[in-house]
């Protein structure tokens, strides 16, 4: 074909497919601006709960623990998927935890413990809320908890806790050799390795068992 008739054939093709055309662009657009929406949004998101978890901790800094779980629970509810959320309960059960409150301290561990949102922040939890468990008098209820999941990188922390809730139980064998084998595991240096040598030998030696300080341990 000459110039003249590949012009023709052009005009022809765009005529015969404009309204494909046209749609294609509109849906473009319509991905791009969505995107750019979307992200805009999930952003604005993210600074309303930073700025709620952020108020938490002022409230938590002052002492008044009510106001913090007012804006826990709004927190919740406004941005349940976010971050923010399993990280104000945390800081929220170490408040309670520090005035020796272990029932809400318990059931805020809990939901941490249980959350999907973050794997780490679960075991953290976890941890946390066994010792928590032992502090209130409840050791067989942190054997179970620490029993429900795979410790992973946290088998250090997880022996050390599984080691207090045998102690409170009475079982000095057995604590001994859980604090041994979170002693030995390659992963102490994630613990108080100063202070789990002092339990080992305490046992080791036979010396009578140390007060609890369960506040202190809690966390």
């Amino acid at each position: 074909m000459n110039e003249q008739e590949q012009w023709e054939s052009v005009k022809r093709w765009l005529r015969e497919n404009a309204t494909f055309l046209l749609v294609g662009i509109v849906l473009g657009l319509g991905v791009v601006f969505g995107w750019r929406y979307w992200q805009e949004h999930q952003d604005q998101q993210a600074l309303n709960a930073s700025n709620e978890y952020g108020q938490i901790i002022d409230a938590l800094g002052s002492g008044d623990n009510a106001k913090a779980l007012t804006t826990l629970t709004a927190l919740e509810k406004a941005y349940p998927q976010s971050p923010y959320v399993d990280q104000g309960r945390l800081v929220l059960a170490r408040a309670h935890i520090d005035k020796r409150e272990y029932g809400p301290a318990s059931e805020l561990l809990a939901l941490v413990a249980e959350s999907k949102t973050d794997p780490v922040m679960a075991l953290v939890a976890r941890v946390r809320l066994a010792k928590t468990q032992t502090a209130d008098g409840k050791a067989d209820a942190a054997l179970t908890t620490l029993q429900a999941v795979e410790p992973g990188a946290f088998k250090a922390q997880f022996d050390e806790a599984r080691g207090d809730a045998l102690l409170a139980k009475g079982d000095r064998g057995g604590a001994l050799a859980a604090y041994q084998a979170a002693r030995s595991t390659g992963l102490a240096a994630a613990i108080d390795t100063e202070i789990l040598d002092l339990k080992i030998a305490d046992l080791a030696t036979g010396a009578p068992d140390a007060p609890a300080t369960p506040a202190a341990d809690a966390g």
